[in-house]
């Protein structure tokens, strides 16, 4: 995979290209009726992350399959039955390693530290993507709605997918800190300017990051 093959569609809603398919991470405000994914995965059921209306919007014909955190597989269920989406689910857990599509995925602790809006007992989840087609083993980190924890701490990737926009999530400055520890080749800002942050704040945590880790603005 490569940084061509990423795209952020809005706020935290991304959609990558890989040998094996389509997969979006919490689609939310897709335009149109792209009906194109293989896999998606959601990082925790805020409605700007799961939202069925979106997951119903790129469902195509083909078999989909889902991941979810274990944690909200109920609620998932239900909210998917309502508006008739055929996908099958897959729960996992922060620590989960699997594989899903042809393509490895693994769960990530996702959560706030000294806010209630993410608590660490839901367990939510970011994600590690490895396509095993990709000779260069790339490994792409969608972190979803996180504060720098320890175990962000501990990621091993080459692309990164963090939120800068604070309130919610660690804001531009704890985002830069992150970054350069772990050391990503490329990063690539989410969650602000729209619902949460400012628009300048890609600039702001651009500003921050240390060479030679490459800063990929598309919001």
């Amino acid at each position: 995979m490569k940084v061509s093959d990423i795209q952020v569609l809005t706020h935290s809603s991304i959609r990558i290209r890989t040998a094996s398919g389509i997969v979006y991470a919490d689609p939310f405000h897709v335009e149109g009726e792209p009906r194109d994914a293989s896999l998606i995965l959601v990082t925790h059921s805020h409605y700007d992350h799961f939202s069925p209306e979106d997951i119903r919007k790129i469902c195509g014909d083909g078999p989909v399959t889902l991941v979810i955190p274990e944690s909200m597989e109920k609620e998932a269920a239900q909210a998917l039955k309502k508006q008739a989406i055929d996908v099958r689910i897959v729960t996992v857990r922060p620590g989960t390693v699997t594989e899903v599509c042809g393509l490895k995925v693994e769960a990530v602790p996702s959560y706030n530290i000294g806010k209630f809006f993410h608590p660490k007992k839901e367990q939510w989840v970011g994600y590690i993507l490895t396509d095993p087609a990709d000779s260069e083993g790339t490994r792409v980190y969608i972190a979803g709605d996180t504060d720098v924890t320890p175990e962000s701490l501990r990621v091993r990737c080459d692309i990164a997918l963090i939120p800068v926009g604070g309130t919610y999530t660690m804001n531009a400055v704890q985002a830069a800190k992150l970054i350069n520890t772990i050391r990503p080749a490329v990063v690539i800002p989410t969650h602000y300017g729209s619902i949460v942050g400012k628009p300048g704040d890609g600039e702001r945590f651009a500003s921050l990051v240390e060479p030679p880790v490459e800063v990929v603005l598309q919001l």
